[in-house]
């Protein structure tokens, strides 16, 4: 065990070296030109490669750790879902070509470190999806995200319990279908070979790692079912999807009528959704939306600049104003019409 822990620690302390190098005279707030500026005096290789690194090395401290009884099992499993989340939202920033300084380095840190290792796809085909079909189009017709939810059964009239199931759709067979025919699908694309080799290697070394339980409690049911739960939750909180404000203007003032801010009013919240389900400038993604250019590192900064989202809820689920809340109304059964009398 004492060698587990000591990955964690190891691991913590490589991901460290990439924030530490991006937060040297970081402003609080300020506007997006300063920002890139800043961002390419910083940009770099190295640190992102030891921050996908250290993401890896603790993942296999976790893998230790799961076979030292069942609590520790169901930890694992929790915490590397999350880990896979971070690594999804790492590649994100690949994707927009900005995690590392070249573009030939985006593209073989995103592959080698997220893509192959968890079977998401070819990185070109997502930044196809994200870069291309998304962001321009965000709530409209042409947004591959929002057929996502609407094949996940958010469409108008819905009723509350596929509502409720819709909320929870990686977890329930029809979500779980999906998410084995994605898999499925790109173990046979193109490069077949390696995209199957990099995933058998991930689950052999988790088995050597920790046996049985690290293969099942540390890859199959974290990529199965408790990675794409987070990043559903994910997708839920990034825009309006359903009654989105269309807005004129800048960027940001677009942005702003489709985007929203969990959590504008409770620190802890904050802190534990970033460290979380919503790591690396996710709880940003207003900021993000705005300026898709902009690191991670520097959206808290760029949002301080930015005028407020048009919508600020308490949270996903719990809370005064809530995202599930607003989505559920946005869908709701038009009320009946009363008969008329004569």
């Amino acid at each position: 065990m004492s060698i587990a822990l000591a990955l964690i620690v190891v691991g913590v302390a490589l991901r460290q070296i990439d924030r530490l190098h991006f937060a040297r005279q970081r402003p609080h707030c300020t506007g997006a030109r300063e920002l890139i500026a800043l961002q390419r005096l910083r940009t770099n290789d190295l640190t992102p490669s030891l921050l996908l690194t250290g993401q890896w090395v603790q993942i296999t401290g976790w893998w230790m750790l799961a076979a030292h009884g069942p609590l520790l099992a169901t930890a694992a499993a929790i915490t590397v879902a999350v880990h896979f989340r971070h690594l999804q939202e790492i590649s994100h920033f690949a994707v927009h070509g900005v995690l590392a300084r070249t573009t030939r380095a985006n593209h073989l840190l995103g592959e080698a470190f997220v893509h192959h290792p968890l079977a998401l796809g070819p990185l070109l085909a997502r930044r196809r999806r994200h870069v291309r079909d998304h962001h321009p189009n965000a709530t409209l017709a042409g947004d591959p995200n929002l057929a996502e939810l609407r094949q996940a059964g958010l469409r108008p009239g819905i009723t509350s319990p596929r509502y409720a199931a819709a909320l929870i759709h990686p977890l329930m067979p029809r979500g779980i279908r999906v998410t084995a025919a994605g898999l499925a699908a790109h173990l046979r694309g193109p490069g077949a070979w390696h995209r199957v080799c990099a995933p058998a290697a991930v689950a052999v070394a988790a088995y050597l790692a920790g046996g049985w339980t690290a293969l099942v409690c540390g890859v199959m049911l974290p990529r199965m079912l408790l990675y794409p739960q987070l990043a559903w939750m994910s997708l839920l909180v990034e825009h309006t999807w359903f009654d989105p404000e269309h807005r004129i203007g800048t960027p940001a003032q677009i942005e702003a009528g489709r985007c929203l801010r969990l959590y504008p009013r409770s620190r802890i919240l904050t802190a534990l959704a970033a460290v979380t389900w919503l790591p690396y400038g996710d709880l940003h993604h207003y900021a993000h939306s705005a300026h898709p250019s902009v690191r991670w590192n520097y959206l808290p900064a760029l949002e301080n600049h930015l005028p407020a989202p048009h919508f600020s809820p308490d949270g996903l689920l719990l809370g005064t104003t809530t995202v599930a809340r607003r989505h559920r109304r946005a869908l709701a059964p038009a009320p009946a019409e009363l008969p008329t009398t004569v």
